[in-house]
């Protein structure tokens, strides 16, 4: 990597295997992440990164075939939580969905931080979680629980104080082995090499997007650039709130808080709260729909997103969700 030439795909292999082993130190691991960083990123040094975490991380073994709808983070926006609650959106419209993610990152309120405050227990056990998408039809899966090998690579990152490789590479390894998924991006350059590498990691289909005013989420103030994945071809598309009848907003109308703002902004959602966080959440909703092929086009995939906000089935989902990791194990 001093000369500017990528590592070969068995140089990366090895490389991440030694990071996530505890074999590599801190110095090496930092100046592996940082000679990347000075490289353009390709599906190679994804797909083995990804690869790598897959193979060290702690899997919840299920027979449903799961989505997930997570972003990489780290996009500044300090948005209310998008994600989460289009997760509960699309368990109440009937889906199985392996919610992953972590603690805040680059905003106050993290998947993880926010369902905590709303009442969920976050450590759950493999067979828990197991046990909750075939009960709930949600399962929140936190990073921290699943991924322990990622304990190597905190102080390195830590210490470089940038994002690196690793904010791009847990949405590619769901331990319930999501194989639909829509994943958002804090940069849209990263869309591409994501896209090919789900590809190449055998997800069954996706869409990879970046909204307007660098969201990792579809965007309400303007257009988001989409690359998309079915049948094992990508394509690019670009999708506007308008198009889907919805009102355009800036990005401040979105502004969160920390956890219990951020929660209870998402309850109120589920109970009925009209304005910009709901038509932000049924349009990521709707996109979601689309991308893991479980409705076939926006139009109705908002439909359904709406009737289960409408109907109560997104909240029924979050109080379910509440109750079972508060029940004793069995």
């Amino acid at each position: 990597m001093r000369d500017g030439e990528a590592p070969t795909p068995a140089l990366l292999d090895q490389a991440f295997a030694a990071i996530l082993s505890g074999e590599a130190t801190q110095a090496q691991i930092g100046a592996f992440l940082m000679g990347l960083e000075r490289l353009t990123l390709t599906s190679d040094m994804i797909t083995s990164g990804a690869s790598a975490m897959r193979a060290a991380m702690t899997r919840v073994d299920t027979p449903f075939a799961c989505i997930d709808v997570c972003g990489t983070g780290g996009d500044g926006s300090h948005t209310l939580n998008i994600s989460t609650a289009v997760s509960f959106v699309l368990a109440g419209a009937g889906l199985k969905v392996a919610k992953h993610g972590n603690r805040a990152m680059s905003s106050k309120s993290g998947a993880a931080d926010v369902l905590e405050a709303l009442g969920v227990k976050l450590e759950l056990s493999p067979a828990q979680c197991a046990q909750a998408l075939d009960e709930v039809g949600l399962v929140f899966l936190f990073a921290q629980a699943h991924h322990p090998a990622m304990r190597h690579v905190g102080p390195a990152r830590r210490e470089l104080g940038f994002r690196t490789i690793f904010n791009l590479l847990g949405p590619l390894s769901n331990p319930a082995n999501a194989q639909r998924q829509l994943v958002g991006v804090f940069a849209d350059d990263k869309r591409g090499p994501i896209a090919h590498a789900l590809m190449r990691l055998g997800c069954e289909s996706a869409w990879v997007v970046h909204g307007h005013g660098g969201l990792d989420e579809l965007s309400l103030s303007g257009p988001t650039r989409v690359t998309a994945l079915k049948d094992k071809t990508l394509s690019e598309l670009e999708i506007h709130p308008n198009d889907l009848g919805l009102t355009t907003a800036p990005l401040d109308a979105l502004k969160g808080g920390d956890a219990a703002y951020n929660a209870r902004a998402l309850r109120e959602l589920l109970q009925g709260e009209t304005g910009p966080y709901r038509d932000v959440v049924l349009l990521n909703a709707a996109a979601a729909l689309v991308a893991t092929a479980a409705a076939p086009d926006l139009t109705e995939a908002l439909a359904r997103a709406t009737t289960s906000l409408n109907s109560r089935a997104a909240l029924s989902k979050l109080d379910q969700l509440i109750a079972f990791t508060h029940r004793t194990p069995s």
